[in-house]
Protein backbone atom coordinates (compact mmCIF):
# COMPACT_ATOMS: atom_id res chain seq x y z
CA UNK A 1 0.00 0.00 0.00
CA UNK A 2 2.87 2.56 0.89
CA UNK A 3 4.23 1.74 -2.59
CA UNK A 4 1.47 2.55 -4.45
CA UNK A 5 0.59 6.12 -2.57
CA UNK A 6 4.52 6.55 -3.26
CA UNK A 7 3.95 6.43 -6.70
CA UNK A 8 1.21 8.17 -6.93
CA UNK A 9 2.29 11.03 -5.15
CA UNK A 10 5.74 10.66 -7.65
CA UNK A 11 3.61 10.70 -10.70
CA UNK A 12 1.43 13.83 -9.15
CA UNK A 13 4.70 15.60 -8.24
CA UNK A 14 6.12 14.77 -11.68
CA UNK A 15 3.49 15.44 -13.68
CA UNK A 16 2.80 18.96 -11.83
CA UNK A 17 6.06 19.67 -12.18
CA UNK A 18 5.89 21.38 -15.99
CA UNK A 19 3.26 23.70 -14.87
CA UNK A 20 5.32 25.10 -11.93
CA UNK A 21 8.19 25.51 -14.31
CA UNK A 22 5.83 26.92 -16.76
CA UNK A 23 4.21 29.36 -14.55
CA UNK A 24 7.59 30.31 -13.38
CA UNK A 25 8.62 31.33 -16.62
CA UNK A 26 5.05 33.22 -17.54
CA UNK A 27 6.22 34.73 -14.62
CA UNK A 28 9.35 35.64 -15.33
CA UNK A 29 8.32 36.88 -18.76
CA UNK A 30 5.84 39.27 -17.30
CA UNK A 31 8.39 40.59 -14.66
CA UNK A 32 10.68 41.36 -18.12
CA UNK A 33 7.90 42.76 -19.40
CA UNK A 34 7.30 45.27 -16.87
CA UNK A 35 10.59 46.17 -16.08
CA UNK A 36 10.99 46.85 -19.69
CA UNK A 37 8.25 49.09 -19.83
CA UNK A 38 9.41 51.04 -17.13
CA UNK A 39 13.15 51.25 -17.72
CA UNK A 40 11.84 52.52 -21.31
CA UNK A 41 9.93 55.24 -20.03
CA UNK A 42 11.85 56.84 -17.67
CA UNK A 43 14.44 59.36 -18.27
CA UNK A 44 16.96 58.03 -15.89
CA UNK A 45 19.68 55.76 -16.40
CA UNK A 46 21.59 53.35 -15.01
CA UNK A 47 24.50 55.67 -15.39
CA UNK A 48 22.51 58.22 -13.64
CA UNK A 49 22.04 56.12 -10.79
CA UNK A 50 25.86 55.40 -10.53
CA UNK A 51 26.75 58.79 -10.62
CA UNK A 52 24.24 59.72 -7.49
CA UNK A 53 24.84 57.05 -5.55
CA UNK A 54 28.50 58.43 -4.71
CA UNK A 55 27.24 60.24 -1.70
CA UNK A 56 27.02 56.80 -0.04
CA UNK A 57 30.78 55.89 -0.93
CA UNK A 58 31.93 53.75 -3.94
CA UNK A 59 28.90 51.82 -6.11
CA UNK A 60 29.48 48.02 -6.19
CA UNK A 61 26.58 46.92 -8.12
CA UNK A 62 23.28 48.73 -9.74
CA UNK A 63 19.90 47.52 -11.28
CA UNK A 64 16.09 48.62 -12.43
CA UNK A 65 13.92 46.54 -10.70
CA UNK A 66 9.91 46.23 -10.32
CA UNK A 67 9.45 46.80 -6.39
CA UNK A 68 5.53 46.44 -5.35
CA UNK A 69 4.58 47.25 -8.85
CA UNK A 70 7.22 50.10 -9.11
CA UNK A 71 10.53 50.84 -10.77
CA UNK A 72 13.27 50.99 -8.27
CA UNK A 73 16.67 51.92 -9.36
CA UNK A 74 18.68 50.37 -6.32
CA UNK A 75 22.89 50.74 -6.39
CA UNK A 76 24.60 48.54 -3.84
CA UNK A 77 27.75 50.71 -2.14
CA UNK A 78 30.68 50.40 0.28
CA UNK A 79 31.45 52.99 2.51
CA UNK A 80 35.00 51.28 4.81
CA UNK A 81 33.52 48.07 5.66
CA UNK A 82 30.07 49.25 5.77
CA UNK A 83 27.35 48.23 2.54
CA UNK A 84 24.77 50.60 1.88
CA UNK A 85 21.29 49.73 -0.59
CA UNK A 86 20.83 53.41 -2.48
CA UNK A 87 17.65 53.96 -3.85
CA UNK A 88 18.04 56.78 -6.62
CA UNK A 89 14.60 58.29 -7.85
CA UNK A 90 13.52 59.22 -11.60
CA UNK A 91 15.11 62.47 -11.51
CA UNK A 92 18.76 60.94 -10.55
CA UNK A 93 18.36 61.83 -6.62
CA UNK A 94 19.03 59.36 -4.07
CA UNK A 95 16.16 58.67 -1.66
CA UNK A 96 16.90 56.23 0.78
CA UNK A 97 20.43 54.61 2.01
CA UNK A 98 19.49 51.71 3.78
CA UNK A 99 22.87 49.99 6.23
CA UNK A 100 22.96 46.17 4.31
CA UNK A 101 23.61 44.49 7.63
CA UNK A 102 22.63 40.99 7.20
CA UNK A 103 20.84 38.49 4.66
CA UNK A 104 21.27 37.55 0.88
CA UNK A 105 21.90 41.17 0.67
CA UNK A 106 24.93 40.99 2.17
CA UNK A 107 26.40 37.85 1.29
CA UNK A 108 26.26 40.02 -2.09
CA UNK A 109 27.72 42.97 -1.11
CA UNK A 110 30.62 41.07 0.60
CA UNK A 111 31.03 39.01 -2.73
CA UNK A 112 31.00 42.20 -5.71
CA UNK A 113 33.05 44.22 -3.04
CA UNK A 114 35.66 41.68 -3.11
CA UNK A 115 35.42 41.70 -7.34
CA UNK A 116 35.90 45.21 -7.25
CA UNK A 117 38.79 45.66 -4.97
CA UNK A 118 40.89 43.50 -7.58
CA UNK A 119 39.21 46.11 -9.98
CA UNK A 120 40.83 48.64 -12.23
CA UNK A 121 37.52 49.80 -14.52
CA UNK A 122 34.59 51.60 -12.81
CA UNK A 123 31.16 49.97 -13.07
CA UNK A 124 30.02 53.36 -15.09
CA UNK A 125 32.96 53.27 -17.07
CA UNK A 126 32.21 49.42 -17.94
CA UNK A 127 28.67 50.43 -17.98
CA UNK A 128 28.72 52.81 -20.42
CA UNK A 129 31.08 51.32 -22.92
CA UNK A 130 28.91 48.85 -22.80
CA UNK A 131 25.95 50.58 -23.85
CA UNK A 132 28.63 52.80 -26.45
CA UNK A 133 28.92 49.64 -28.15
CA UNK A 134 25.48 48.62 -28.37
CA UNK A 135 23.47 51.15 -30.10
CA UNK A 136 20.06 51.89 -29.12
CA UNK A 137 20.64 49.55 -25.67
CA UNK A 138 20.60 50.98 -22.20
CA UNK A 139 22.32 49.33 -19.15
CA UNK A 140 19.44 47.64 -16.55
CA UNK A 141 21.92 46.17 -14.44
CA UNK A 142 25.42 45.37 -13.83
CA UNK A 143 26.97 43.21 -11.07
CA UNK A 144 30.57 42.11 -10.49
CA UNK A 145 32.28 39.05 -9.79
CA UNK A 146 35.10 36.97 -9.93
CA UNK A 147 35.67 34.30 -12.53
CA UNK A 148 38.78 32.56 -12.41
CA UNK A 149 40.27 34.87 -10.04
CA UNK A 150 39.51 37.65 -12.21
CA UNK A 151 36.94 40.41 -11.71
CA UNK A 152 33.91 40.45 -14.44
CA UNK A 153 30.77 42.76 -15.18
CA UNK A 154 27.79 41.16 -16.00
CA UNK A 155 25.91 44.02 -17.74
CA UNK A 156 22.25 43.45 -18.70
CA UNK A 157 20.82 45.75 -21.40
CA UNK A 158 18.01 46.16 -22.99
CA UNK A 159 16.33 47.55 -26.32
CA UNK A 160 12.56 47.38 -27.61
CA UNK A 161 11.58 44.72 -25.00
CA UNK A 162 14.85 43.11 -25.75
CA UNK A 163 17.60 41.92 -23.01
CA UNK A 164 20.93 40.74 -23.47
CA UNK A 165 24.05 39.88 -21.00
CA UNK A 166 27.31 40.81 -22.12
CA UNK A 167 30.46 39.66 -19.68
CA UNK A 168 32.81 42.60 -19.53
CA UNK A 169 36.69 42.62 -17.50
CA UNK A 170 36.97 45.02 -15.04
CA UNK A 171 41.14 44.84 -15.35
Amino acid sequence: MRQVVTLLLTLVLVGSSPAIVGRAEESSAKQNRELADAVESTSVTLDDGLRASRVQGTPISAKFEIVDGKMHLSVYTMKGKQFFEVSVDGLARVTRAEPITEGDDLTAAKAEAEAMAKASSSLQSVASKAVADNRGFEAVSITPSLKGGRPVAEVTLLKNNHFKTLSSPLD
